[in-house]
This record gives C-alpha cells, sequence and structure tokens, in this order.
C-alpha cells in the first residue's frame, strides 16, 4: 500500500467485534484491492489483497469452513 495515501484511507472493523480489547483487524478498500492492519498497531504493517482473493476469503470464513480456533 502507498504510504502516501494511507493517512485519506477509512478503516473500519466489523460490528461483529464489539468490546475485544483491541483484539481484531481493520480493513480499507485501496483502488482495487482491500488492506488489512491490527487495529492494536494502526501505523504497522499493513497486508493487501486483491479484490478476488479477499471475497474467497470472506465467503470461507462466513461459510465457516476455516478453523480459526
Amino acid at each position: 500500500m502507498n504510504t502516501r495515501h494511507a493517512s485519506t484511507v477509512q478503516w473500519r472493523k466489523s460490528s461483529h467485534s464489539g468490546d475485544t480489547g483491541g483484539q481484531c483487524v481493520e480493513v480499507a478498500d485501496v483502488a482495487a484491492a482491500v488492506a488489512v492492519r491490527d487495529s492494536k498497531d494502526p501505523d504497522g504493517p499493513k497486508l493487501v489483497f486483491g479484490a478476488d482473493a479477499w471475497a474467497a476469503f470472506a465467503q470461507r470464513v462466513k461459510a465457516g469452513t476455516l478453523d480459526l480456533s
């Protein structure tokens, strides 16, 4: 992700996160991709996924096919 534009990105976290003590990730739409960061370290590293890869991941999470325990 281009750090020149990082300050203009609108980060959001899931409404399901609730009050988790900051243990969640935040996502932002950037061009034709989705950026992900650790909410506890907003200035730290970010991962960027293509829109198709993110959609496939989100679909698997929603379907419960990933072991996230």
